[in-house]
């Protein structure tokens, strides 16, 4: 059985970090095993320098940042490899995501952190920029995970489905592991992106609401909540994405002046910012799966690390069990990285990477280019 050793590279809609995933692919099928994982969490200079890049960057401000993130991901990836004792000869590829700056569906996307730079200082063959070939073929580019849901992450025997909690929050509906038919993805809006914004938005030395501290002290404003998710974001059936054009700063201020337009407490915010998400994830379930009130909900990305979301998100899908991902499987903040290295796998051996029953692309496509060592 032929065995491949690999890195996966992602930096999400939630400005968290570089996760960097080492992985071992063996088989046809094929089976992908977690070896090693490290994160490397952005400062707040640098998350800063990627949301103005995002709301106004000009050309030098997008090309200087594309090698400034390029060489963050690299120092990942060397750290990961040096933390595993294992050499970058060893690897038959990097499978880079990138950050996400600017993704319109169906439309254009644009990640950054040049492969040429990774290329050169891992002296390892790259695999990038996923998400565009979709596009061109009518996609909606994302979401791109849901293939790795389905072939790596669904329950043998029964329906599952998989949520990621990351700066945008995405379903899966896996049938049984495996099995295409019927498998179902699609962005279901917000997960922590607008959350972390109000946080910031309020406090600028906070990146995120720790514990979801904030969010239990405070208690949403109902009728702002209620027009917020009368946007017509919520209402459209999938195939759909989303990111931080619409749901990123502006979105947050918005919220938080309608909040305190209302009477509310600057925690009401963080508190209605925590609703939007459950909110819109649990009507999404109720209107776009299947029904199986058995089918576990299995969680995962930076919104699983926030109990006071969790605990709202359970609250209100009971009876369907929600778990987190480490359960089931590893560590879930290396969930995508792994899913990555897969879809680069994918790629080097000339095999679909996209789910077009997901994305709404024309139909199956091979993603990403190919930067040689």
């Amino acid at each position: 059985m032929s065995e491949t050793l690999a890195i996966g590279l992602m930096s999400g809609t939630s400005l968290d970090g570089v996760s960097a995933a080492l992985v071992r692919i063996s088989g046809t099928a094929p089976d992908v095993a977690l070896l090693a994982f490290h994160q490397e969490p952005y400062d707040a200079r640098e998350r800063g320098q990627i949301i103005d890049a995002i709301a106004r960057g000009g050309a030098r401000d997008l090309a200087v940042l594309h090698v400034a993130l390029a060489e963050r991901f690299a120092g990942a990836a060397l750290q990961l490899l040096a933390s595993a004792k294992t050499a970058p000869r060893q690897l038959s590829f990097v499978a880079s995501h990138g950050q996400t700056i600017w993704h319109e569906p169906g439309r254009a996307t644009l990640q950054l952190g040049d492969a040429a730079v990774l290329a050169e200082r891992l002296g390892v063959r790259v695999v990038s920029d996923f998400r565009s070939r979709d596009v061109a073929a009518g996609g909606q580019g994302a979401p791109l995970v849901p293939l790795a849901d389905v072939m790596l992450f669904g329950d043998p025997e029964r329906g599952r489905l998989l949520l990621n909690l990351g700066g945008m929050a995405n379903v899966t509906w896996v049938p049984r592991r495996g099995v295409l038919d019927g498998a179902l993805a699609f962005d279901t809006g917000p997960g922590v992106a607008v959350i972390d914004a109000v946080v910031r938005r309020l406090d600028p030395d906070a990146p995120y609401d720790r514990d979801g501290e904030r969010a239990r002290r405070g208690r949403p404003a109902v009728k702002v909540l209620e027009a917020l998710l009368a946007d017509a974001f919520f209402s459209r059936p999938p195939p759909k994405s989303t990111g931080r054009e619409m749901f990123g700063m502006a979105y947050a201020d918005r919220l938080v002046e309608q909040v305190r337009a209302a009477g509310g407490s600057d925690n009401d915010a963080v508190a209605t910012a925590c609703a939007l998400t459950v909110e819109s994830i649990a009507r999404a379930l109720e209107r776009w799966t299947p029904v199986a009130p058995d089918a576990d909900l299995v969680i995962s990305g930076g919104g699983a690390r926030n109990p006071a979301l969790v605990e709202m998100l359970a609250a209100r899908v009971r009876p369907r069990p929600v778990v987190g991902f480490d359960q089931r499987f590893f560590d879930g903040d290396a969930k995508e990285a792994v899913a990555f290295a897969f879809l680069g796998w994918l790629t080097v051996n000339a095999r679909p990477g996209n789910l077009p029953a997901a994305t709404g692309a024309r139909g199956p496509r091979i993603l990403g280019h190919v930067t040689p060592a």
